[in-house]
């Protein structure tokens, strides 16, 4: 079956993330990992690119909860990826599949829950994360 990405783009993609709070390399190795388990909806390389000027305070990218390539927790296989710093990081979409995100970071890296927000058919959930 081939796959339409401009039309199935707003189907597919429930789970946006946002990171904040981190440089260009903690996002780059949140958003790798997440593409790992889960299809990236955008280009998830935000290491692309010129290194000059300000940064980008709040990193995107959204993810298809439905298209888990590994199949157990959600973790990446090798080393856990490095993050220098605590990176802050808000996932938002329908309540099911923000869970399947939070899952697989969870099995990545230590997660604190900060905050959940429910509402009839989404959930918002901000974490910290961090090294393992």
């Amino acid at each position: 079956m081939e796959s339409n990405e401009t039309s199935n783009h707003a189907a597919d993609c429930d789970v946006t993330v946002q990171l904040s709070d981190c440089g260009r390399q903690d996002a780059h190795a949140v958003f790798a990992s997440l593409d790992r388990v889960f299809a990236a909806c955008d280009p998830v390389d935000p290491g692309a690119g010129t290194s000059g000027g300000a940064e980008p305070t709040v990193w995107m990218a959204t993810f298809d909860s439905g298209s888990a390539r590994q199949s157990g927790s959600g973790e990446a296989s090798g080393e856990p990826p490095a993050l220098s710093t605590r990176v802050t990081a808000l996932l938002t979409g329908d309540a099911h599949a923000v869970d399947e995100v939070e899952k697989a970071l969870a099995g990545i890296f230590e997660v604190h829950s900060t905050e959940s927000v429910s509402g009839e058919h989404e959930r918002e959930a901000r974490l910290q994360l961090g090294p393992r």
